[in-house]
């Protein structure tokens, strides 16, 4: 059976495979409650189309390195997520759930290197995919089913969505509004602050002084309401701090995201 390449898979995903109406035709896709890979994931890549959702109950900043991209945080710290029980299951039923995090077991794949188009694979250790009793099916006799159709589709609309991502974060570079971020919490009982370090986010005081075209450029490409939802977000990052230490999970002085 053909797989596709094993190397550098991304978050959450054990090995990859493609889906096949030969090889995988008894499968169905069974509703699941929780999610098991999900715990303690504290930073989740996520598209710019998302901005406007996440903002409003997850903090919004950028990996650092030359091939940054925008993350959400659902924990300050490593191995932390506030959102999600040691069960799997949402704490919070009215967080926004990443796009990257919904299209799990599924995504799209070049089989090949050389290949030209992406294919539907999926996680082959994922426990909501099999030859089950009960389920939707996968596959009308030799045809994709609505529901592979339909997640089809939805992961076509995630990769679209990359892109614009990647040209977003393009020109972020080129306009040089990256810097490093940090953020400090002080705290009634600790008489040390704890810092957080390792992100990036925009510099507000480049963007303001930015003119003429590059202003125009940012305003007309929709850039500019992408930057301020980013900034917005920020002033969640005690909340989520205050839910982690509500739970116990006292932070290190330093985030990894």
């Amino acid at each position: 059976m053909a797989s596709a390449p094993q190397s550098a898979l991304p978050l959450f995903y054990n090995a990859l495979e493609p889906l096949s109406s030969e090889a995988h035709a008894a499968f169905k896709l069974r509703p699941a409650d929780a999610a098991p890979f999900f715990v303690g994931q504290h930073a989740i890549p996520i598209t710019t189309d998302e901005f406007v959702s996440a903002q409003r109950r997850l903090p919004i900043v950028f990996t650092t390195g030359d091939d940054a991209i925008p993350i959400a945080l659902m924990g300050l710290n490593e191995g932390v997520n506030v959102f999600v029980g040691d069960d799997g299951k949402l704490t919070d039923q009215n967080i926004y759930v990443p796009a990257y995090v919904r299209r799990y077991p599924f995504m799209l794949a070049k089989l090949h290197p050389q290949a030209q188009e992406m294919s539907l694979c999926f996680d082959p250790t994922a426990d909501t995919l099999g030859a089950f009793d009960e389920g939707q099916p996968l596959f009308e006799g030799t045809e994709p089913s609505q529901t592979t159709k339909d997640i089809l589709a939805f992961n076509e609309q995630f990769e679209q969505a990359g892109s614009r991502t990647a040209n977003f974060m393009t020109e972020l570079r080129e306009l040089g509004l990256l810097m490093d971020g940090e953020v400090t919490i002080q705290t009634e009982t600790q008489e040390q602050p704890f810092i957080y370090r390792g992100f990036q986010i925009i510099n507000e005081e480049k963007l303001g002084e930015l003119r003429g075209d590059q202003l125009r450029k940012i305003h007309k490409s929709g850039m500019l309401p992408l930057i301020y939802a980013h900034l917005f977000s920020l002033s969640l990052m005690p909340d989520i701090f205050n839910r982690q230490m509500a739970l116990g999970k006292v932070p290190q002085p330093q985030l990894s995201a």
